[in-house]
This record gives C-alpha cells, structure tokens and sequence, in this order.
C-alpha cells in the first residue's frame, strides 16, 4: 500500500498541476487543482502519520495558506499600481514566447490557500 501509495501521490498531484493549469480557459483553475492537491496529501496521510506529511509538504499548511493569501492579493494590484485600473484588473505580459498573465498568478495564490486550509483543518484532526 505504501509503495502504491507514493505513486499514486505524485501522479495526483501532477494532474493538480494540470487542473491548475488548464483552469482559465477551461474548467479546472485554482480551487480544484487545491482540492486535487489536498486529495492527495491526504491520501498520504492514510499510509504515514501526520508528521511524514508535513515533511513532505516541507513547511507548515499554514504557512503555504498565508503565501498563497498573499499572492492572490499582489496579483490583484498590479493592474492597480500599473495602470491605475481596479482591484484585479488583468495584466498580460509575454516571457520567452509564452503569454503570462496576472490570472495565473491569482489561481497560484488560490490553490496555495486551498492546499494550506485543507491540510490545516486536516493535519489538526488527525493529531488530535
């Protein structure tokens, strides 16, 4: 089960990579690619303890939340301290050919709030 198992987590958090990814043209983005994300630290969690998961996260889910918080929000500015637009106004920007946009960033900072909440809530039920 434990051999499974680690296959298993890295192919889900792969297609949560993918999900993340894919969201802003098409179904998926941040808060599903968290979820996948959290599915599979968690299905992680049934074979090793609460501590072999936070080794394998490599810091606090707090900390990853709190992170992804503040991405979010940074994304979100940058169309207002660049052109004096709205809060969340999108800005486009071309790096080595590929078209990146202040959307990626913001579903970056959603699926790190996700990922931190979820393993929050359940990291502290299982130490309990």
């Amino acid at each position: 089960m434990r051999e499974t198992t680690r296959l298993l987590v890295a192919l889900i958090l792969m297609f949560s990579v993918f999900m993340l990814l894919r969201g802003h043209n098409h179904p998926g983005g941040g808060f599903v690619g968290g979820l996948i994300a959290s599915v599979a630290f968690c299905l992680y969690l049934f074979v090793a303890d609460a501590a072999a998961v936070r080794r394998l996260l490599r810091t606090e889910p707090s900390t990853v939340g709190a992170a992804g918080l503040g991405i979010a929000i940074a994304s979100g500015l940058v169309g207002f301290l660049v052109e004096g637009a709205p809060f969340l106004t999108c800005e486009w920007t071309t790096i080595g050919g590929l078209k990146v946009g202040t959307p990626l960033a913001f579903d970056v900072g959603v699926y790190m709030v996700v990922v931190g909440a979820v393993l929050t809530f359940v990291l502290g039920i299982k130490e309990q």
